[in-house]
């Protein structure tokens, strides 16, 4: 199953792995996507979106509508960009080198990266507080002792670095069951909650704590930027699957159908159990590690931690570090391999400090969802306005592989993607240092895509008469 011709490359552009799918490889259908979704969507930290949303004071009804609405927004970035994918058979990091440059292209893949660095962090965060919840069960004195979640939390992350080490293929059989075994853990703590708390009547009667239509909508808008926030990397880095599909309809059809509804019917998971909380606890608890821990229930406990912990290991391997690997490795292909790029994504991770990203759940959606929308929301923007309104989805895949070629920009960078870049982060995040404008702040994925992608289309329309968008190319397997 080779990869299609090419009539020129450059060697630090091209490898098979970024190579365009030919049409053997396009195996997925609208099944598999749907299946893709429900098995991302089943982790401890969308479960933990959701929950945040009844600790910050919505009922169940808010949460859930403002869960539905935020994924559904979110789609449409997400079928906007799968379509180069579906259509070309191409990746991200060789797709964001249309409007960003052969070189350019760099700057989004690392920044992309940087943020599944922060994911990383988080999960390896997560898994060793399972750990050491089990510790817990089955050594209770051990439960005001906190170097033992230190210990258990090093002792998780080196157990990635190994994984990582041995190769990705040493955890692939954990993809099989990791999603169902979490989702029947998930539903028997839904259950137990349910027995607490004498029904679902009880379970969702926690009213919300909003008392002014103001008040609502100043906690709604941001929590709305976190859900769009939560699937922002996947926004960009989609045609890494869709390049697999067997047409447009399948994906769009799978994606259309799997992201709101797997996401909606997990996340009620986490909203049903924080408001049982609630009532049974007199707190809104949105950590299923710190609920299970309130529970007297060793067996139970512990079957739950174990499915929370195998879960995190499989996401956390294939979701946060194979990308931001290969996309390291790009930086620097001969001096940086597959293993060097996952140990630079364990050691960043450590760096941005996962336990105070998620100490509350204020850091985790108004520190980490929230902040890092601001810089890739501007990339989404300048990928949709170059690939939609400048070259009307045609692209010249051969010319995306070799220097000199249309893409090529000034040294393989467009400077007017990064300057729309700057503008679009700079106006996302300025509120963080100047209080009064702090609003725009709150809706940071929104204005970085906005102010992008108008800043693009303005750069990119005065140098038309220099930079020749070019038209489609024509190679083996071009169309799905």
């Amino acid at each position: 199953m080779s990869a299609p011709h090419l009539p020129q490359t450059t060697a630090s552009l091209y490898n098979e792995d970024l190579a365009p799918t030919t049409p053997a490889h396009r195996t997925w259908g609208t099944y598999n996507y749907i299946a893709l979704w429900f098995s991302m969507s089943m982790e401890v930290t969308t479960y933990m979106l959701a929950s945040s949303l009844i600790a910050g004071g919505m009922n169940w009804l808010q949460a859930v509508a403002t869960i539905l609405l935020g994924n559904l927004i979110v789609l449409v970035p997400m079928l906007l960009n799968a379509h180069a994918g579906a259509k070309y058979g191409i990746p991200f990091p060789v797709f964001v080198r249309a409007s960003f440059g052969v070189r350019g292209a760099n700057i989004p893949a690392t920044l992309r990266a940087i943020v599944a660095c922060g994911w990383f962090g988080i999960q390896t965060w997560i898994g060793g507080q399972s750990i050491a919840a089990m510790v817990n069960v089955l050594w209770p004195a051990t439960l005001h002792m906190p170097l033992v979640l230190w210990i258990c939390f090093v002792s998780f992350w080196l157990l990635n670095m190994a994984v990582v080490w041995r190769g990705v293929e040493s955890i692939r059989f954990l993809q099989s069951f990791s999603a169902p075994f979490l989702l029947t853990m998930s539903l028997v703590l839904l259950g137990w909650m349910l027995h607490k708390a004498g029904g679902f009547g009880p379970m969702l009667a926690a009213p919300s704590r909003f008392h002014s239509t103001g008040a609502f909508l100043h906690f709604f808008f941001p929590m709305l930027t976190a859900m769009v926030g939560y699937w922002a990397t996947l926004s960009l880095n989609i045609p890494d699957f869709t390049r697999y599909a067997r047409n447009q309809e399948s994906q769009i059809l799978g994606q259309a159908f799997g992201l709101p509804v797997a996401m909606t019917l997990y996340s009620f998971l986490g909203i049903a159990c924080t408001s049982a909380s609630t009532v049974l606890f007199g707190e809104p608890i949105w950590s299923p590690i710190t609920l299970l821990g309130r529970f007297h229930q060793p067996a139970v406990a512990f079957l739950a931690l174990i499915s929370i912990l195998v879960a995190t290991l499989n996401v956390n391997i294939g979701a946060n570090v194979v990308s931001p690997s290969n996309d390291f490795s790009n930086l620097a292909p001969r001096l940086i391999s597959f293993r060097t790029g996952g140990l630079i994504t364990g050691v960043l991770g450590l760096a941005m400090m996962p336990w105070k990203l998620m100490a509350t759940y204020g850091n985790y959606i108004f520190g980490w969802l929230v902040g890092y929308s601001g810089l890739l929301g501007p990339v989404a923007g300048i990928m949709v306005v170059d690939y939609f309104f400048l070259r009307r989805t045609r692209l010249d895949v051969s010319s995306l592989y070799h220097r000199g070629g249309p893409y090529e920009y000034t040294g393989g960078v467009n400077p007017r993607a990064l300057a729309a870049l700057a503008c679009g982060v700079t106006v996302a995040l300025i509120g963080l240092v100047v209080p009064s404008l702090h609003w725009l702040y709150d809706y940071a994925w929104f204005v970085g895509f906005g102010t992008s992608g108008l800043v693009y289309r303005v750069l990119m329309a005065k140098a038309s008469a220099t930079t020749p968008i070019p038209a489609a190319g024509s190679i083996e397997g071009e169309e799905a």
